[in-house]
C-alpha cells in the first residue's frame, strides 16, 4: 500500500506541548498530491469551497496577567496550496497559553498572519466571546435525513463510486446522513462527521448513497479530502446543475473542520449541530 504524505509529518508521534507562543509548530500538507489522485490539479479544480475550523481551545494572558478564553473561527480557502494538519494547529493554538495580548485584535491579526503563510493563501479569523456561541446555538441539518433506510452492507474499507446509482430523472433535493466515518491518516483515529448534499441533476437513488457513505468507515484520508472525493462522484454520477457536498466533523482536540465544495460559491452556514 502506498505511503499517504501525512505519513512524512513529525505530528504522527508524541510533541511536547509549548505554552509560550511559537508559530513554528504549524505544519502544512500539500493538497496536490490528493488533487492528483483524484485526477485534476489546482489549474482545474472542478469545484469552489472553503474549509471552516472552528476552536475551541483557545486562551491567552491579558497584560495584567489574567487569561482570557474565546472561540476561534478560520476559514481556509479550498484552493490553497496547503492544509493545516490539525494536531499541528492543537499545538500552535495551546501555545498562546502563557503569552500575553493586549487584545481580541491582536490575537485575531497574529493568528491571521500565521495560519495564512502556512496555508499559502489568506485565511479568514474571527473570535468569538462564550456569549457569542450561547447566543447561536444548535441546529439541525436541512433537508432529507437518508439514515433510516434499510438496507444490508458488507463494504467499509475503500469508497467505491460502484455502489452508487441514480435515474434519468432530474430531481433538486437536500440530502444528509450522520453515518460518515473514516480514520485519520497521521493518528489512525476515528473522524466522525455528518455530510450534507444538495443538488440539481439526476435523482440518486438514496441507498446507493448511503451505503457509499458508509464505505468510508475504514478509510484513511482527512475530511477535506473525503469531502472532495464524495463531492467528484457525486459530479460524474448526477450530472448536476448545481451541486454542493459540506460535512460537519465532530470535535476532537478542540478543533472540529468543515469543508465545503460546491459548483458555485453561495452563502456559507456555520451552525453548529448536535455533535459539534
Amino acid at each position: 500500500m502506498q505511503q499517504h504524505p501525512a505519513q512524512d509529518s513529525p505530528l504522527g508521534k508524541n510533541s511536547a506541548y509549548v505554552s509560550e507562543y511559537d508559530a513554528s509548530v504549524l505544519f502544512g500538507i500539500a493538497r496536490a498530491t490528493k488533487w492528483r489522485e483524484l485526477g485534476f490539479s489546482a489549474d482545474n479544480l472542478p469545484y469552489v469551497g472553503v474549509d471552516i475550523w472552528n476552536c475551541y481551545e483557545l486562551s491567552w494572558l491579558l497584560p495584567s496577567g489574567k487569561p482570557v478564553v474565546a472561540v476561534g473561527q478560520f476559514i481556509v480557502p479550498a484552493d490553497s496550496p496547503n492544509i493545516i494538519e490539525s494536531k499541528s494547529f492543537k499545538l500552535y493554538l495551546n501555545s498562546y497559553n502563557q503569552s500575553v495580548f493586549a487584545s481580541f485584535e491582536e490575537v485575531q491579526e497574529r493568528l491571521a498572519a500565521d495560519v495564512s503563510k502556512v496555508a499559502g493563501a489568506p485565511v479568514q479569523v474571527a473570535l468569538k466571546t462564550l456569549e457569542d456561541v450561547v447566543a447561536e446555538g444548535l441546529h439541525a441539518p436541512q433537508g432529507l435525513c437518508i439514515d433510516e433506510l434499510d438496507l444490508s452492507v458488507s463494504a467499509y474499507d475503500h469508497p467505491s463510486v460502484q455502489l452508487l446509482s441514480c435515474s434519468a430523472e432530474r430531481v433538486e433535493e437536500q440530502l444528509y446522513s450522520h453515518l460518515l466515518k473514516s480514520n485519520c491518516p497521521v493518528t489512525g483515529q476515528p473522524d466522525w462527521g455528518t455530510v450534507q448534499v444538495h443538488y440539481r441533476g439526476k435523482a440518486i437513488d438514496h441507498a446507493s448513497l448511503l451505503a457509499y457513505l458508509i464505505s468510508f468507515r475504514q478509510h484513511q484520508d482527512f475530511h477535506e479530502q473525503c469531502v472532495e472525493r464524495i463531492f467528484l462522484d457525486l459530479l460524474r454520477l448526477l450530472e448536476p446543475e448545481f451541486l454542493s457536498v459540506s460535512a460537519r466533523y465532530v470535535r476532537r482536540g478542540g478543533l472540529d473542520i468543515n469543508p465545503y465544495r460546491s459548483t458555485e460559491m453561495t452563502a456559507i452556514s456555520n451552525l453548529r449541530l448536535a455533535r459539534q
